[in-house]
């Protein structure tokens, strides 16, 4: 199973990644020209993401045994669930900060369909690393 969730193209990648952008630039540009409130936008991308994460991640578990515990879940996140997304372990992420809201929805969305209920923050200390944080939130 894991073969085949590594194993897209190329091909594959590149419209995601335009779509990506595009979704951005739309939503950035919707700020600079007064569309949305202020802050708006990134509560959009967060949302987007947040149901990426959630429809991914019940693709990719769905024949998967459930997690035993928190632990479990986290690992698959910063494996198998990140490595899907960005061809790349999470402790390895170089990313633009555009790009955050969208990604800590993903996580966010990704753990809540997993059982998982957090907040998922993330910071840019030095270029072009990115930290993310997750707190757990006890139902």
């Amino acid at each position: 199973m894991k073969q085949h969730l590594r194993g897209g193209t190329m091909a594959d990648e590149a419209p995601f990644q335009f779509l990506h952008n595009e979704v951005i630039q739309y939503i950035y540009k919707s700020a600079d020209s007064g569309d949305t409130e202020h802050g708006g936008d990134i509560s959009t991308l967060e949302n987007m993401g947040c149901r990426v994460g959630q429809g991914l991640v019940e693709r990719l578990t769905k024949d998967t045994a459930r997690f035993k515990d928190e632990l479990d879940i986290m690992k698959f996140i910063c494996k198998d669930f990140w490595t899907c997304v960005f061809k790349k372990q999470i402790d390895n992420l170089r990313t633009n900060h555009q790009y955050l809201a969208f990604s800590c929805g993903l996580v966010r969305g990704a753990l809540s369909n997993l059982g998982v209920k957090s907040i998922v923050t993330a910071e840019v200390s030095v270029m072009p690393a990115c930290k993310f944080q997750i707190m757990i939130q006890k139902m």
